[in-house]
């Protein structure tokens, strides 16, 4: 049971920001990203011994965040409602009174890509919040369940179609 505690106090250390990551793109307040946050390490708990080693540890576990994610989703009945927040950090910045123009011009940037974002059907958003993350698209093919280039085709239209939403907003330089 030790052996198991420190590989799970490992698994948490080198993988909490990347969960967490995947957790505030779903979740609608902080409170539930912790919660969710909590729920992913708890189903990693749970599944531990069940990992058979036929992926990277790394795409086990994204795995289980974008299972609970999706399950947390439906589970609040929030598909079509879910939003991109901001942590406290990004919160904090934009209170800051030292506002110059570069600044006010990333905000508005930040806000309309978040906008779109949430505009997004819920795979779409998974795959673009994993490539936001530099997941490797082999790594998310085996996270969704899909082919390596069906990965690239569908990141390609997303990509075309965040800019589509885009343009002629504020956002493009």
């Amino acid at each position: 049971m030790k052996a198991k505690e420190e590989h799970f106090r490992e698994i948490v250390s080198d993988h909490q920001g990347r969960v967490w990551n995947i957790c505030r793109h779903y979740a609608r307040s902080l409170d539930d990203t912790k919660d969710l946050q909590q729920e992913v390490m708890i189903n990693v708990w749970r599944n531990l011994g069940s990992f058979r080693g036929e992926s990277k540890l790394s795409t086990w576990i994204y795995r289980i965040a974008v299972n609970t994610c999706l399950g947390y989703i439906l589970k609040e009945n929030r598909r079509s409602a879910f939003t991109l927040s901001m942590d406290n950090k990004g919160i904090a910045e934009l209170m800051q009174t030292d506002e110059t123009p570069e600044k006010v011009e990333y905000e508005l940037k930040m806000t309309l890509l978040h906008d779109a974002i949430n505009r997004l059907t819920v795979i779409d958003k998974l795959l673009i919040s994993l490539a936001i993350e530099k997941i490797p698209t082999k790594e998310m093919a085996e996270i969704i369940g899909i082919t390596e280039p069906n990965v690239r085709t569908k990141l390609h239209r997303i990509r075309e179609e965040l800019r589509t939403m885009l343009k002629g907003g504020h956002y493009e330089s």
